[in-house]
């Protein structure tokens, strides 16, 4: 059995370049040795959890969607919004909810006060995102690719 205690790990942070979108994180399914990069299913784990911690008047990532990709979230203390295909909601602490493949979604704290989120995903190999605010699609390039194209940042188009 691995065990980690999350009040002691590390937290990372991630901003983009001109501050619009940031957040915090513990990855702990990498602390228990999950490998992302990994084909082997024993070393990807079927699914991914985080301890997302996102400030106040902040968004963690920008309004996408996932083509292969479920992503369950379970808001744990704070509040804020969640914007998808059909507008917003407000989220509190207590809510969870989730979104499969295709549907759009943006969690932003509109609060003073950090919202902590746990997360699951199950980060299938392939998946690939969509941007409807930028029109812009991210694709994991494995080893061999073609492609006619100039790449672009993430935050492309987001700022």
């Amino acid at each position: 059995m691995r065990k980690v205690n999350t009040t002691k790990m590390a937290e990372f942070t991630w901003s983009s370049p001109k501050g619009k979108f940031s957040g915090a994180g513990k990855e702990i399914s990498e602390a228990l040795g999950r490998k992302p990069e990994s084909t082997d299913l024993n070393e990807r784990h079927p699914f991914d959890v985080e301890i997302l911690r996102i400030p106040p008047g902040k968004a963690p990532y920008s309004y996408h969607s996932h083509s292969a990709q479920w992503e369950f979230y379970h808001v744990i203390s704070g509040s804020g919004v969640v914007r998808h295909k059909d507008g917003t909601t407000p989220i509190e602490a207590g809510d969870a909810f989730i979104f499969k493949p295709g549907e759009p979604h943006q969690i932003t704290n509109d609060t003073r006060e950090d919202m902590i989120v746990y997360v699951v995903a199950d980060n299938p190999i392939g998946d690939s995102w969509y941007q409807p605010d930028s029109n812009k699609w991210g694709v994991p390039i494995p080893e061999r690719k073609y492609v006619r194209s100039e790449p672009l940042d993430y935050f492309d188009g987001e700022e």
